[in-house]
């Protein structure tokens, strides 16, 4: 097992043996270091949390500067924590953590956070088919429809589908594969696409599925 944090770059294409070109995510993952150890007796689990990144010293609050002293590493831009499981491997505090831990062809589960869509109809939202513009409905195509009987239940079931929100939800996608371990640019090509805006921060975890 082998888990890191990392920031997405952004998608591109390489060519395998077969001349195909394959779809695929480019990682800055790492170097990271282990920020806090966190163990049963004290917090009542045991998990790793890493660092990734450097918060510029204006922007770090006075319990955070304790927070990253005792653990002998600059400030982070983004933490997150880990289960020890995940890591696979015992680490220390202020321990570093790059992609050489990661092998190409590895499966992995990437998390991370959606684009968020801002407020959008059902259609987009949801993928109705909309209404008919014909016999006397013209403004009805991208309308939802019903969503309860005036006479029973006489209100709308809580979780109808509806127009609202879009995007910004914590999503994993599970058994992407590992294309190329670059250790010399900490860089990780995951084969296909992973959640997120550019520039925003994943989760990456192997995974035996």
């Amino acid at each position: 097992m082998a888990a890191i944090l990392g920031k997405k770059i952004g998608m591109t294409r390489i060519y395998n043996e077969k001349r195909e070109a394959v779809p695929c995510t480019v990682i800055q993952a790492g170097p990271c270091f282990v920020s806090q150890v966190k163990t049963s007796d004290n917090d009542g689990y045991d998990a790793y949390q890493l660092s990734i990144g450097e918060r510029k010293e204006a922007k770090v609050l006075k319990p955070q500067r304790g927070h990253y002293a005792k653990a002998g590493v600059t400030p982070g831009y983004r933490i997150s924590e880990f289960d020890k499981n995940e890591m696979g491997v015992e680490l220390e505090l202020g321990n570093p953590v790059s992609v050489e831990i990661f092998t190409e062809g590895q499966k992995v589960d990437v998390r991370g956070v959606t684009k968020g869509k801002g407020f959008a109809g059902v259609v987009k939202r949801h993928n109705f088919g909309g209404g008919s513009r014909t016999h006397g409905q013209s403004d009805r195509l991208r309308a939802p429809g019903s969503v309860g009987g005036s006479s029973d239940p006489s209100r709308t079931f809580k979780g109808m589908k509806m127009a609202g929100r879009m995007g910004g939800k914590n999503v994993k996608v599970r058994g992407l594969e590992i294309l190329k371990v670059i250790p010399e640019s900490n860089l990780l090509v995951i084969k296909g696409s992973v959640p997120g805006v550019k520039n925003s921060y994943v989760e990456i975890v192997t995974t035996n599925k």
